[in-house]
């Protein structure tokens, strides 16, 4: 399977850089630091930055290790959720050599975009193997690398490619009220059904919302087509948060929109304005900034959404202690029609700054946080005794009256995880094996892992075609128009005036070039 171009190269030179320059240049000056002071490396990640002082202990701790190791030392850079993706790319293409590892992924972080403008250094397999040699074993036998590569067939990256991941989100709901509501067990098997929960918690508990939502609750939308079509969102083309192409199971060679096509839309659609009739949430939830998981946690809301790992890994414990005989349960997008997928390999990645004064020791310090199992637990756990405890039987725990609301360590290093360094935890939903089970019966390997996009000939359209998107989506999904079907026209036409079908044969003349 052929990537279609290439332009790396050209931005390297644009930058006045070469693969060979910058490999050669700063190998010189980690060698100068080599029994003297510790090398200071900066890992780029997302999220808040948490305020509790506990990532600064652990730091502390880890620091220690990677001086004893590697001679170096680690801190990180966060790009906060406000205005993330605008912020992330500005920072990538800043020239900051403060920054040595960045988190990545092509399939919400622009990893090949960025790489194609010259924010990663491309990675020899010499480089690798002396200064990465496990993750370079793991992701080699696994036969990874080409994930990573451009058509220079250089990498441009390291692949979390040993996590387990579904792409899949669903609603969290409340067993105990679905119950009450009529429903065996608690037991909701179908999206429709949800409708039937919502009156239910709007009737019997009226100090509590039955989805509290803020901002765009675009996911029931999605949640509904992924669960009535055979579509296969194709993840690496995004118009702002909306990622309007698709491929169907069916036909998986022809690209296609569940935006621009068919009736499901308008059935969604539909569906969300019966539950905005009903009073599912709040009147202003696109405007309100509120954290609704706490409101779901204090029995103030009847639903959240996020995915998997979310739910057995947060939602069951917290919902449960705070809640308690809630019963909490999961319903998980597709789960009528078996359309799931398990996450492209590369959701997680690793890559190393082109502006990097020391890639070399970047990479070893990574090494470390990946594969040293006292390293790996520090930078995801914390502090042993303080962050969290291990079990009699190996599980692992939390000290008495920690609360992962208040106490977590929030290191979000979403780009090296391992399964076999994974603990289990006390805190996991304990039908974590049946929900795995269940979800590995049906779902599918993302099928479009190393197609390429030609981002460059369809980023105007996109950026006009989320525009639209954003004109829409937010008030088709709360059920705002009062006829959906005219909205919807509307919002095709428009989609159709910003260049809509430019960009879908664009795509799919690259979709053509790859599976040839």
């Amino acid at each position: 399977m052929a990537r279609k171009y290439i332009k790396a190269g050209a931005a390297l030179l644009a930058l006045g850089l070469s693969a060979t320059a910058l490999a050669g240049c700063t190998g010189a000056s980690d060698e100068e630091t080599e029994g003297g002071d510790p090398t200071e490396i900066t890992m780029l990640v997302l999220g808040d930055k948490p305020t509790n002082g506990r990532l600064e202990a652990m730091l502390d701790k880890l620091n220690e290790r990677l001086v004893d190791q590697v001679n170096a030392k680690l801190d990180l850079f966060y790009v906060e959720w406000a205005d993330w993706q605008t912020q992330y790319n500005l920072q990538l293409l800043s020239g900051d050599d403060n920054v040595d590892l960045i988190t990545t992924a092509t399939d919400w972080l622009f990893a090949w975009e960025n790489a194609e403008k010259g924010a990663f250094l491309p990675l020899s397999e010499e480089m690798l193997q002396e200064h990465a040699p496990k993750t370079w074993a793991q992701v080699d036998g696994d036969g990874d690398w080409d994930l990573t590569k451009l058509d220079d067939g250089q990498i441009y990256f390291i692949p979390e490619d040993n996590f387990t991941q579904y792409t899949n989100h669903g609603f969290f709901y409340r067993g105990d009220w679905a119950t009450e509501a009529g429903f065996e067990n608690g037991d909701i098997t179908k999206f429709e059904d949800f409708t039937k929960y919502f009156q239910w918690v709007k009737d019997n508990k009226p100090d509590a919302y039955p989805w509290d939502v803020a901002g765009d609750p675009s996911a029931d939308l999605t949640g509904y087509l992924q669960g009535h079509t055979d579509g296969q969102t194709i993840q690496q083309v995004s118009a702002g948060n909306y990622y309007p192409f698709q491929t169907t199971a069916a036909d998986p060679n022809t690209v296609t929109s569940w935006y621009m096509e068919g009736d499901e839309l308008l059935a969604a659609a539909e569906l969300a304005k019966q539950w905005n009739d009903i009073g599912v949430w709040r009147e202003d939830a696109l405007n309100y900034d509120g954290d609704t998981r706490e409101e779901l946690y204090a029995g103030l809301s009847g639903a959240d959404q996020h995915h998997t790992q979310t739910f057995i890994g947060q939602i069951y414990d917290n919902l449960s202690k705070k809640q308690p005989g809630s019963d909490p349960k999961f319903f998980y997008w597709g789960q009528e029609n078996g359309n799931v997928f398990k996450d492209i390999k590369t959701h997680g990645a690793m890559a190393v700054s082109a502006y990097s004064a020391h890639p070399e020791k970047a990479l070893e310090v990574y090494d470390l946080l990946r594969n040293d199992e006292e390293s790996y637990r520090l930078i995801n756990y914390g502090i042993e005794g303080t962050d969290y405890i291990i079990t009699d039987d190996g599980k692992l725990g939390f000290p008495e009256g920690y609360d992962s609301s208040t106490d977590s360590l929030g290191s979000n290093f979403w780009a090296g995880r391992m399964d076999e360094l994974e603990l289990d935890r006390v805190t996991d939903a304990p039908n974590k094996a049946e929900i795995y089970a269940g979800l590995d019966a049906v779902a599918e390997d993302y099928p479009y892992s190393t197609l390429l996009i030609n981002k460059d000939a369809i980023d105007p359209t996109l950026a006009a075609m989320s525009g639209v998107f954003s004109q829409y989506i937010p008030q088709l999904a709360q059920g705002k128009f009062d006829d959906p079907a005219a909205a919807i026209a509307e919002m095709r036409q428009a989609l159709k005036d910003a260049g809509y079908e430019d960009a879908r044969a664009s795509i799919q003349a690259d979709l053509d070039a790859w599976s040839n």
